[in-house]
């Protein structure tokens, strides 16, 4: 568990960039689009920030139950992690597409279902003029509404953490790498990146392959309880 939240940080810390293409216009309008307000645009940042962290812990609570209600599934049918075996392809096929869109081809995009366009429109419409601090916790809280591929493949990782809680602190730990991006998006210094932006996508991509390959191979299984209480009677076995 340790390891893949080390990872997931890590990897999202890397790759936040596609944050910042994706939720920056959210980070704007929640700072009040000028970073120069001061304490204000601070204030409204961090609560952006902290409604990013209340959707994305929810969002890994529920993938985290679901892959543990697979692996119990399968675990009828005589499978092996089918949680994190379905959760590592998910992160290798988006890799795989982030890199090929380094290279200019364009695979087919996540859109938003007009109903749910709509929808995130009159939520935005609705916070647009409330005090900083509501505004940006709201929309902090609506950013994990967006069809963002980027979030939903670690969504799908924190499935094979084996449990609610725990999916819950792998999205804890996305959301930890990506915060210094987005709050420089919100507080307008991601300029500071400067040239190395064009290099990193295609070196997320490599890093999400890499993420979903130990994934399937099973470097980041959750250790069951059975199996620490077999560990322990082989031990004493052996006294």
């Amino acid at each position: 568990m340790t390891a893949l939240a080390l990872s997931v940080f890590v990897a999202a810390l890397i790759g936040s960039v596609h944050c910042a293409g994706m939720c920056g216009s959210f980070a704007c309008l929640a700072s009040g689009g000028d970073a120069s307000r001061g304490g204000g645009a601070l204030r409204s940042t961090a609560a952006y920030n902290i409604g990013r962290l209340l959707s994305y812990m929810t969002l890994g609570a529920i993938a985290g139950a679901a892959g543990a209600g697979l692996d119990r599934m399968g675990a009828v049918a005589g499978l092996a992690r089918p949680a994190a075996i379905v959760a590592g392809v998910l992160l290798i096929l988006w890799g795989l597409a982030s890199l090929l869109a380094t290279f200019g081809i364009r695979l087919a995009a996540l859109a938003v279902p007009p109903a749910l366009a709509t929808r995130i429109a009159r939520g935005v419409r609705a916070v647009q003029d409330r005090p900083p601090v509501v505004r940006g916790l709201a929309l902090g809280v609506l950013t994990a509404a967006l069809p963002c591929g980027w979030l939903y493949a670690f969504v799908a990782t924190s499935a094979a953490a084996g449990s609610a809680m725990n999916g819950a602190l792998v999205m804890a730990a996305f959301w930890t790498g990506t915060v210094p991006m987005m709050a420089a998006v919100g507080l307008g210094a991601q300029r500071l990146l400067g040239p190395a932006r064009k290099h990193l996508p295609a070196f997320t991509a490599v890093v999400l392959v890499v993420l979903g390959s130990l994934t399937v191979a099973g470097r980041f299984a959750p250790r069951s309880h059975a199996a620490d209480t077999t560990m322990t009677n082989a031990h004493d076995g052996h006294r």
